[in-house]
């Protein structure tokens, strides 16, 4: 007879077969630690929170533009680096772990930059935090996929990280409201939340270090194999569409623009609303639909993210988008895309890789899309010189192709 925790795991993943109990403990305990690291992100946000926080702090904004290219790329390119590291464990779920022991000791870090610093000074130690929280997340992700696919079975995965995602959301959406609201114009408060940012992901560490994975072999050759790129064609067209797909992380700050009638923070806070809502909403649910078909969920989501893009600029040029509601509604539909992207991509590539081998196709994949993000933020950057409409425009198209280019992609949830 099965337990209350395999009960209420086959239930939210929807499994159409018997699982083990030992799965389930590991499913739920991925739910839970992923959960509490998402609402940590949140309350983090490099685009949201700590530019905030660095302002307040009196950094030059030169300095505070710094943040999200470090938390973005130096969250992805070091992975092929790490990957070697990764592979030479046994038990990948320690790399995991160290990893958010590094995010919750670097967010402890920020917090006593912003008590005890103040101008240049604090801005510049808010990058080297954020470094060391980037470098941390780096060894979180390079892992992941492995940990989760010798944990977790096929045709459940997307839902796991799907109920985390929605989970998570709903303090986001509290603080989010709470920021909108004015109540969070003060540094305390804002200090408080990365405070409770650094506890959760050190708790998650404990929870994540309790999962029950199986020792992994060969373990000795730590050197990093890039034959996957070399002859592995779906893995090189999987990049190429994930590349596309970038714009649906770079656009959203663009919709902001597009709203002269509130403030900066104001309109940060929209988006990190309509964000944490869009993840409430769609995370769960393009994680199910992942684990059936991540391919079509890629085709979908980049379609509706070039609509949604395409509607902002319609809404702009008619005069629509001075209208309170408009630019929020279209952000949060965009926003919705964003997350389908998000599960599917993961999901795809967990997989697709072979067994032996997903921290070197994570790590690989990562890599190259570290690289393409900063190439697209550029361009995002050269084309708003004309205006947030010629970049929205532009992203559209990548995302259209991208998300056209994903139907030539293998189905792969329907191996055995």
């Amino acid at each position: 007879m099965s337990s209350p925790v395999t009960t209420a795991y086959e239930d939210i993943t929807g499994a159409e077969e018997d699982v083990r109990d030992r799965e389930a403990r590991n499913g739920v305990r991925h739910m839970v630690s992923l959960s509490m690291t998402k609402v940590a992100d949140g309350l983090i946000d490099p685009k949201l929170v700590l530019s905030w926080l660095a302002g307040a702090l009196g950094a030059p904004a030169a300095v505070t533009g710094l943040l999200v290219p470090i938390r973005e790329a130096g969250a992805l390119l070091p992975q092929l680096a790490l990957a070697g590291w990764v592979q030479s464990m046994s038990h990948r779920k320690w790399a995991w772990v160290f990893g958010s022991l590094g995010q919750g000791i670097a967010a402890a870090a920020v917090v006593l930059i912003a008590l005890t610093l103040e101008g240049l000074t604090a801005g510049l130690a808010l990058c080297g935090a954020l470094a060391v929280l980037a470098l941390s997340r780096a060894a979180c992700s390079v892992s992941y996929k492995d940990i989760l696919g010798k944990t977790v079975g096929k045709t459940r995965r997307g839902a796991v990280t799907g109920v985390a995602g929605s989970a998570a959301s709903i303090a986001v959406i509290v603080f989010a409201g709470l920021l909108l609201s004015g109540l969070l114009r003060d540094v305390t408060p804002v200090v408080i939340a990365i405070g409770i940012a650094s506890v959760l992901w050190i708790v998650a560490a404990g929870l994540f270090s309790r999962i029950e994975e199986q020792a992994s072999e060969d373990t000795e050759n730590t050197s990093i194999d890039f034959t996957p790129l070399k002859k592995d064609r779906q893995f090189r067209l999987f990049i190429a569409v994930r590349g596309l797909l970038t714009v649906t992380a770079l656009a959203p700050p663009y919709f902001v623009l597009l709203g002269n009638g509130q403030s900066a923070l104001e309109g940060l806070g929209a988006l990190l609303l309509a964000s944490a809502a869009a993840a409430f909403l769609g995370s769960y649910v393009w994680g199910r639909f992942s684990d059936r078909s991540s391919r079509k969920v890629l085709f979908v989501s980049g379609l509706l993210a070039a609509l949604f893009a395409v509607l902002a600029v319609v809404a702009e040029v008619t005069g629509w988008a001075q209208t309170a509601w408009v630019i929020p509604a279209l952000l949060f539909f965009f926003m919705l895309s964003y997350q389908g992207v998000r599960s599917a991509r993961s999901v795809y590539l967990v997989d697709m890789s072979p067994k032996d081998a997903r921290s070197t196709y994570a790590a690989l994949a990562n890599t190259a899309i570290g690289t393409l993000l900063l190439v697209t933020g550029a361009l995002g950057g050269l084309l708003a010189l004309a205006g947030p409409m010629a970049s929205l425009i532009a992203f559209a198209a990548l995302s259209l192709a991208g998300g056209v280019l994903a139907l030539r992609l293998d189905e792969v949830q329907t191996d055995a």
